[in-house]
């Protein structure tokens, strides 16, 4: 099912649109606009006269002039002048009150962006039939958030680096491994295992050059956070065109300990990641002091300038668990597809954000967005490792949980860096602020302990129109 189109009011400030004066409706101009009445000069100073732009579908730019004698007139200038110029000569005329820019408001179609990946029908567009997850309603919203993009020439994620601490991924055909048919080799920066001879323990020992995903879970997640879009085969990735850097620190069990996490924290902060995903989680009793080496690498990443995002936890427990329980890190919960809080999801005070992971519902009041079923809901779908020998890839139908959920929220915050709606190198908390800001508010109205601050809506965390809150 395609999304609806949207209406949007683009404006930079809250302004009613100014209607341009009549002479003007087919011209761009430089100068100080004809309007009806005649508008007399002082003796000696130049009349500025209309007059039609060479290139007709230059893009508009506006001012509107405050005259001594009464009324205002509008100036469109051409994209060959200079705005400065113009507003500074009219400043320097006698009959001038003042003169500045125009701001006007319009009403704008944004028709959602929906790439051709077919997912398992083998139908254009058939990536919708799994991935509820990406759609409007209980979903993020991914199609008006890539239009977004496109309207302002981006494509996706491209330019930001997403570290994705995991179990690996999939990334290359070595030592019998393949790269998953999603991806190319372009889509990853170097990573690194510290995890690498792994299998044997419940601890991870030995490091290499090369991530190999030997479980299935990281290249699950690497495709949430950015496969490929639109090339045709398999499904969509949020953040597609954002490049992932894959750092093992959870071995083919799935498991790891506190010195790998560590050593990949700091190595993704050091290399450059812009955005750390950590789908990974302590039991929630382990406490801060059990865990102190992580706790040191993450206000090593918080330095560099690294937003870092962790799974909450999957014990249904009303306490987050570390490491995304540090003060650090932004913590994720999951939601199902009637729009619930997932029945495993940790929940508790240090919860910021929730979105789509899959499930059952929790034993919450129905109301707004939820809408508990007795059935559980889809899971969540990306091509990874079909069974248990790592040849065959598929869309597995058995993996849900917060760390499903955590890659979402990564890869929209990916999505916020690269469209510049907040400027061109926005902070951790700006990025934060703004994810929380645009959220879509579940359960009890405002923050609360089961959905946080709400369902993530990379929709409207991108677009421009949305208006950017101050930063706490």
């Amino acid at each position: 099912m395609l999304p609806n189109v949207s209406q949007n009011l683009r404006a930079g400030r809250r302004v009613r649109a100014l209607a341009a004066a009549p002479a003007l409706a087919a011209a761009l101009v430089v100068g100080l606009a004809a309007a009806p009445g005649p508008a007399r000069a002082e003796s000696g100073t130049p009349v500025l006269r209309a007059r039609a732009s060479s290139a007709p579908n230059a893009v508009q730019r506006g001012l509107v002039v405050s005259l001594r004698g009464g009324g205002r007139r509008y100036v469109q200038v051409a994209r060959t002048a200079s705005v400065r110029t113009t507003l500074a000569r009219l400043r320097a005329r006698s009959d001038v009150r003042w003169a500045r820019s125009r701001v006007v408001a319009h009403a704008a179609a944004v028709e959602p962006y929906v790439p051709n990946d077919p997912g398992d029908s083998g139908i254009a567009a058939g990536w919708q039939q799994l991935q509820w997850n990406f759609l409007s309603g209980v979903g993020v919203d991914a199609p008006r958030a890539w239009a977004n993009l496109r309207a302002v020439g981006r494509s996706g994620g491209r330019g930001v680096i997403i570290a994705a601490l995991d179990t690996g991924a999939a990334y290359a055909n070595r030592d019998g491994l393949k790269r998953s048919p999603d991806f190319s080799p372009s889509q990853f920066v170097k990573g690194y295992d510290f995890c690498a001879h792994d299998g044997t323990t419940l601890a991870c020992s030995g490091r290499d050059e090369y991530p190999e995903d030997r479980n299935g879970h990281g290249t699950h997640v690497a495709g949430t956070l950015a496969e490929a879009t639109d090339n045709g085969v398999g499904l969509t990735g949020l953040a597609y065109g954002a490049r992932i850097m894959p750092v093992k620190v959870l071995n083919s069990d799935g498991a790891g300990d506190e010195s790998s996490i560590a050593a990949g924290i700091r190595f993704a902060a050091k290399h450059g990641a812009d955005i750390i995903n950590m789908s990974l989680e302590f039991d929630a009793d382990v406490l801060a002091d059990e865990i102190p080496d992580i706790l040191d690498a993450l206000t090593y990443a918080r330095r560099q300038g690294v937003l870092v995002i962790g799974a909450s936890g999957n014990e249904g427990r009303t306490a987050v668990a570390y490491p995304a329980r540090a003060s650090s890190v932004l913590s994720v919960g999951a939601t199902t597809e009637h729009g619930c809080l997932s029945d495993y999801s940790n929940q508790g005070s240090r919860l910021d954000l929730v979105a789509p992971g899959g499930g059952k519902d929790a034993a919450v009041p129905a109301g707004g967005l939820c809408q508990p079923q007795p059935k559980a809901g889809r899971d969540i779908f990306q091509e990874t490792y079909r069974g248990r020998h790592n040849r065959a890839f598929g869309f597995p139908t058995d993996y849900e949980g917060t760390s499903m959920a955590a890659p979402a929220v990564s890869a929209t915050a990916a999505l916020v860096i690269a469209s510049g709606v907040l400027g061109p190198n926005p902070t951790p908390d700006a990025i934060k602020a703004r994810l929380k800001a645009t959220a879509r508010d579940l359960g009890t109205p405002g923050v609360d302990e089961q959905y946080g601050a709400g369902l993530i809506d990379a929709g409207a965390a991108t677009d421009p129109t949305v208006p950017v809150v101050a930063t706490p």
